[in-house]
């Protein structure tokens, strides 16, 4: 009896090899890459060389421009080897890179953060049409996409912009940005006030 128990443990530790069926889903700057956390964590959990990981991918994004959050899907094998799958950028950080700005709106719908023309829009569907997501989508549906996302941000569509009316809305919404971080702040402190 105790022989067929030691058997059965020894066989249990041969075929216990965990088989992650959901890929790993992760936003990874391009470029920066680092074994430590948040990336590292994750990556050591399902057994993936975390060293090899970030060399492997700090090699693909070289050619990017440093810090661009890259969509990522890792798929892993039995084997510890591991499947890395890029797309472009997220729709949101191109709608904000053409309007010029760091941070969207913070009240969507009733606050203008900033404006793009429908040129940008196009522009920002033809880059997004590349990404197998998007594979046998219509131009027309993406472009919604991008006009949905854009509202998300705060950012006004409209047919066409000048550099005055940037300039402009840019200078007013300094001020409107400056007292939103200034509140925040006040929140913060009274909640960690409140906690001491």
């Amino acid at each position: 009896m105790s022989k067929t128990v030691s058997r059965l443990k020894s066989s249990k530790k041969v075929i216990e090899k965990i088989i992650h069926t959901t890929p790993m889903k992760s936003y990874i700057p391009a470029g920066m890459a680092i074994p430590g956390p948040p990336l590292g964590p994750q990556l050591g959990q399902r057994g993936v060389n975390i060293a090899a990981f970030c060399k492997d991918f700090n090699e693909k994004t070289k050619d990017i421009k440093e810090g661009i959050p890259i969509p990522c899907k890792i798929s892993l094998n039995p084997d510890r080897t591991y499947t890395l799958i890029m797309i472009n950028p997220p729709i949101s950080y191109y709608v904000k890179q053409a309007a010029g700005l760091d941070r969207g709106a913070m009240k969507n719908g009733s606050e203008v953060a900033g404006i793009i023309s429908l040129k940008h829009v196009y522009e920002i569907a033809k880059i997004k049409s590349q990404d197998h997501l998007y594979d046998c989508v219509p131009m027309q549906k993406i472009c919604a996409d991008v006009i949905h996302s854009a509202f998300t941000c705060g950012v006004k569509v409209v047919p066409r912009v000048t550099e005055q009316e940037i300039a402009r809305l840019q200078d007013q919404r300094k001020v409107v940005v400056e007292q939103q971080i200034a509140e925040l702040e006040e929140k913060r402190q009274a909640k960690l006030l409140r906690t001491a």
